[in-house]
């Protein structure tokens, strides 16, 4: 009786997870977008623990080590079970019920894009799928009134379209002194998942607007892999030197011959500026140049690199928590290579960098830091170049002043 009480449990197992002959099952993997009908199953979603490697991944779920590692084989160039990644989402799909579920399939999402289907049982075998992404062309205008960042978001775009806005505008708007009444107007592409914005795929013309003073952005590609950014007049929006070697921080302390130490109380020159952000914020090289040190500065320094970028302009970055991989002193940077990180090494109250310019030796103001444009569009390709300005212009006059 309990051979047969076994046996019936068995079939019913083998009813309810929809035993299908090897035909039927490579028709209908041809039509569901994971490979597999999810109809017939029930899921438990997880994520991979930390230190969890993949065959323990897969006996959690409810493979045999056996199995599990003939499914490491069959994963064979379509899948690195190396990179298995702690924190990532794993949908498991079960047949039978609750009580004694079945494991069939594992669904792997390796990001909000792919993802890795591995079949667990008959004929194992693994494939990768992609979820549909969608690019579609989009219209902002943005009037500051508390902050770019709230303002871009009550307008209904994503925030990643700020990030590209500070890529674009980096050598010509002062992000961190932005004005109420300030005003970004952009056409761009976002690329789109299932209605969530994934990234921005480029800004193809944007107008920043302060006061009577218009900046125009426009996106032309001569195919050099060089600048992408232009004025309306064919000069790169790209400079010698970025505006700031920070993103989205705050200005903590302004350069100055006679301000009072926070430390040590006395009047002291600060011939800097410092961004206060939180400790691992990036630090970004404000030009090309050569790294003349990367180390332990005297005095409160701590941690400071310096960066020769020409004959005339070495900038220094101070109270770092630590240095990007390969920076040491002879090293080649470029513009906006990250270079190192926020910290409060040597003498400093909190998480800050404290940067530095100078010129021809002498200490110079950053904030009031002017920058020479790099080379101009090519002469043939400006009359291209006016043509899509007009285009832009016009139809972002369709949209009203």
């Amino acid at each position: 009786m309990r051979r047969l009480s076994t046996l019936l449990s068995i079939a019913l197992i083998l009813c309810a997870c929809g035993h299908r002959n090897a035909a039927q099952e490579t028709e209908e993997e041809k039509v569901w977008p994971l490979g597999f009908n999810t109809d017939t199953l029930f899921v438990k979603e997880s994520k991979v623990a930390s230190g969890e490697v993949f065959s323990k991944l897969f006996t959690r779920l409810g493979m045999s080590g056996q199995d599990a590692q003939r499914l490491v084989y069959a994963c064979d160039s379509t899948f690195d079970v190396r990179k298995l990644r702690a924190g990532n989402k794993v949908d498991a799909y079960y047949c039978g019920d609750t009580l004694a579920p079945v494991l069939r399939y594992v669904v792997y999402e390796r990001d909000r894009i792919n993802s890795t289907v591995f079949k667990c049982y008959d004929s194992i075998a693994v494939w990768n799928v992609a979820k549909q992404v969608d690019t579609v062309r989009k219209y902002t205008d943005v009037t500051i009134s508390s902050s770019l960042w709230n303002d871009m978001i009550a307008a209904g775009a994503s925030p990643l379209l700020i990030l590209e806005l500070a890529d674009v505008y980096a050598w010509t708007v002062d992000f961190f002194g932005l004005h109420e009444g300030d005003r970004f107007r952009a056409f761009y592409r976002q690329r789109v998942v299932e209605d969530e914005v994934i990234d921005i795929q480029g800004i193809d013309f944007a107008q920043y607007t302060r006061g009577a003073d218009t900046l125009y952005a426009i996106r032309y590609d001569q195919g050099d892999n060089g600048n992408k950014y232009w004025n309306q007049k064919g000069e790169s929006m790209r400079k010698a030197f970025l505006k700031a070697p920070l993103k989205f921080t705050r200005i903590s302390s302004k350069f100055s011959y006679h301000r009072v130490h926070p430390i040590h109380g006395v009047v002291r020159p600060h011939t800097a500026v410092d961004y206060a952000a939180p400790s691992g914020t990036p630090v970004h090289a404000l030009g090309d140049g050569v790294v003349l040190s990367a180390g332990r500065g005297s005095g409160g320094a701590g941690n400071m690199i310096k960066i020769r970028h020409n004959s005339v302009y070495t900038t220094g970055y101070l109270h770092l928590r630590g240095f990007a991989k390969g920076i040491k002193a002879g090293t080649r940077v470029q513009q906006g290579q990250v270079i190192g990180y926020v910290g409060m090494t040597g003498s400093a109250t909190g998480p800050h960098l404290d940067f530095r310019v100078w010129k021809n030796g002498t200490p110079v103001d950053p904030l009031k830091l002017e920058s020479p444009s790099a080379e101009p569009i090519k002469k043939e390709n400006l009359p291209a170049l006016d043509s899509l300005y007009r285009q832009y212009k016009a139809e972002m006059a369709s949209y009203g002043n």
